[in-house]
């Protein structure tokens, strides 16, 4: 018995073991979301565009997307210490290359390209790699803590970049932080690994009959659903309007509110809106449903974005705190997207190609977020301000907001006694 106990546990010890690792690897690849304090201490005299200066940080979350589908199909391959190890060099190599150029094209392929990669490696990994070590009343939780992870990982990354730049240059900044990052995340990917076959986390669940009643979609057969592509253009939407302001904070706060010495305080204030509320709204969404959490967040960010635009310099509302609230709020209606979604595409299309299904879901995520990035900078290029950007995306998020409100389950209702007749649909 005692023999028992002990080694139930080590496992517990060793799973929590592994999320903690899995958290600080994605926190070490904070320096996405602190993108907008790199872009806005681009010096004038490399001669960047606007447009020019988001390519790197769109091209960046479209490669991450694709990328995390990639890293989920190695992961059952080569086990998470390969694929996250695989992620920090990429990572890591991709801010270092970007330390050695001032082209916005070789920032484009190394911090786009290489360090998106990385990134959609490490966060295909870790969460799936903890989740195996714990029961399936513990998904929200264990799945909050690596995902918020990641969001809040420009909180410390933000400020040191700052605080960097302003003494050394951005170049040698960008070497620092590369060079960080990809010790960091190796070291981390060190401890990291599935449990031994026939594991059975402590606390779970007998199987019940009622769970094969539940269709398990394959891929395939989800993007043949009408709900797939709703849900799609939702989370583009819904995360695209959160990323163009994450993208473009430092200089909405220096350029446009004038309190350019706050910048940095700002990146961090959104991060930690972003962890949080991937966190409250992911546990949210298992009180009030899951369509009723998009809604509020959809709208609330539509309403937020919108008011930005009445915040410049000058006006009594450029004040810091009301800043700091504002940015915190974005931040918390944009982790919505990163808690929820993942959970309606599960509720929607199973547990068993939830992996798969959801990495295409995630496109939608990297999609997204270039689309509204360039449109952000395109329209600054051409009018001087975000003005007309924010109100494309608050629009963004009202259709967001009503292709979530006619979203009904592909699942097959469940029926009364009755037989089901040959060839008769699974549902709508």
């Amino acid at each position: 018995m005692s023999d028992s106990s002990s080694t139930r546990a080590a496992a517990s010890n060793k799973g929590w073991l592994v999320t903690i690792a899995g958290t600080c690897a994605l926190l070490a690849l904070g320096v996405l979301y602190a993108w907008s304090v790199i872009k806005a201490n681009i010096p004038v005299e490399w001669g960047w565009a606007d447009s020019q200066k988001s390519l790197p940080y769109s091209v960046a979350c479209v490669v991450f997307s694709i990328m995390t589908l990639v890293g989920a199909r190695l992961l059952n391959k080569f086990g998470p210490r390969v694929v996250v190890s695989l992620g920090g060099l990429l990572a890591g190599l991709g801010v270092i290359l970007s330390s050695q150029s001032t082209s916005p094209w070789m920032y484009t392929f190394a911090f786009g390209v290489l360090l998106g990669s990385g990134i959609g490696f490490v966060y295909a990994t870790a969460s799936p790699t903890a989740l195996k070590w714990f029961p399936a009343s513990k998904t929200g939780l264990i799945s909050g803590i690596v995902v918020a992870g990641f969001g809040m990982g420009s909180a410390w990354v933000a400020p040191l970049a700052r605080t960097l730049i302003a003494s050394i240059g951005l170049q040698t900044t960008m070497l620092y932080l590369g060079i960080g990052m990809l010790v960091v995340v190796i070291a981390f990917a060190q401890l990291l690994q599935f449990p031994p076959a026939g594991y059975v986390p402590a606390g779970s669940a007998p199987a019940k009959s009622t769970a094969a009643k539940k269709q398990e979609f394959a891929p395939s057969e989800t993007i043949k659903t009408w709900q797939f592509y709703l849900i799609w253009v939702a989370f583009a939407f819904g995360s695209g309007a959160g990323l163009m302001v994450i993208g473009n904070l430092a200089s909405i706060v220096k350029d446009q509110i004038g309190l350019a010495a706050v910048s940095a305080v700002a990146v961090s204030a959104l991060a930690l809106g972003n962890g949080g509320g991937r966190v409250l709204y992911g546990l949210l969404s298992d009180k009030i449903g899951r369509k009723n959490v998009l809604l509020i967040a959809f709208v609330f960010q539509a309403a937020l974005i919108f008011g930005l635009s009445f915040i410049v310099q000058g006006s009594a509302l450029a004040n810091v705190p009301l800043l700091m609230a504002l940015v915190a709020l974005i931040g918390a209606n944009y982790g919505a997207n990163l808690a929820v979604f993942p959970a309606i595409t599960k509720d929607y299309y199973g547990l068993k190609n939830f992996a798969m299904n959801y990495g295409i879901v995630y496109t939608a995520w990297g999609l997204g977020g270039f689309m509204l990035s360039q449109l952000a900078g395109a329209i600054k290029d051409a009018t001087g301000s975000f003005t007309n950007a924010y109100f494309l995306a608050a629009g963004m998020l009202v259709l967001a907001a009503v292709l979530t409100a006619v979203l009904k389950s592909p699942q097959p209702a469940a029926a009364p006694a009755q037989p089901v007749q040959a060839g008769a649909p699974a549902g709508d």
